[in-house]
């Protein structure tokens, strides 16, 4: 029943979209673009943060009006980043990082805008990726993984800004193409043409990006950064289609699937697999 009234209510909100489309057209589709950048989970209260953030230390940065949450716990001079994705957290990493921090490395795991204790309402990859790039430059990270959209993001940020001292990076359920994304938004609300067009012109006149070609497997030609993808078959977020085109392209990196993991990939052996890959010569 509850999926029902669900799916009923996802389509009245498409149906009343498209009907704007044609009568106001420019608050359709910032209505259409509040649904599908104003994530509705994955905030954290400061009195309230899970264990695992708790015995961190938590640093916030600040960049323009917003503030960056990070946490860290302090190790060598190797520092791992950490990066969650959609509607989740830094605490998504509750059941990798008692692995991580037997390395003996220095861990900092970041929250994303609009998620965790960072700023904002509005999520996108460029503003992900202006975030990681302020901890970047003040921590200087050896390695970086990313979880779905944290993933896309650490694509992204290495092509348009580069950090030469990435060693390595590691993928989990992640993306390679942006309009795959906005075609299953734009599916599940049933959206016309009209709002996929809007889409379009935002994007390319705010970030100076064509959908079509914002593709993590061409962002990847040319990477000699040495990585691994972890994707599962049955993946129905992330289709594992994506993981194949992302490791047709990054000659450097090993594409891992699982069976019966999900999206999540939260499972042992795949952090064990993690850890032995960054601890690797």
């Amino acid at each position: 029943m509850k999926k029902i009234k669900a799916f009923l209510l996802t389509k009245s909100v498409g149906l009343y979209i498209n009907f704007l489309s044609y009568v106001a057209p420019s608050k359709a589709f910032q209505l259409a673009y509040v649904f599908f950048s104003n994530p509705r989970s994955g905030k954290l209260q400061f009195e309230n943060l899970p264990e695992i953030l708790q015995k961190s230390n938590q640093v916030s940065h600040n960049l323009n009006e917003h503030h960056i949450q990070t946490y860290h716990w302090q190790g060598n001079e190797t520092v791992i980043l950490l990066m969650h994705g959609w509607e989740s957290n830094s605490s998504r990493w509750e059941k990798l990082l008692p692995l991580l921090l037997k390395t003996g490395n220095t861990i900092i795991a970041v929250d994303s805008p609009a998620h965790g204790l960072s700023s904002g309402k509005e999520f996108n990859v460029p503003l992900y990726a202006s975030f990681v790039e302020l901890v970047i430059q003040k921590y200087q990270p050896k390695h970086i993984i990313g979880h779905s959209m944290g993933g896309i993001t650490a694509i992204y940020h290495q092509h348009y800004y580069s950090n030469p001292g990435l060693e390595k990076m590691v993928l989990l359920g992640a993306p390679s193409d942006f309009s795959i994304i906005l075609h299953n938004y734009l599916n599940l609300l049933s959206l016309n043409k009209r709002i996929k067009k809007a889409f379009y012109e935002y994007t390319k006149e705010r970030f100076q990006i064509n959908i079509d070609e914002f593709s993590g497997k061409d962002f990847l030609k040319t990477s000699k950064t040495k990585g691994i993808i972890f994707h599962d078959t049955e993946d129905t977020v992330v289709l594992f289609e994506e993981a194949t085109k992302l490791a047709s392209t990054w000659k450097s990196a090993t594409l891992i699937s699982t069976s019966g993991l999900g999206h999540s990939l939260h499972d042992d052996a795949v952090n064990q697999k993690i850890v032995a890959f960054l601890l690797e010569a």
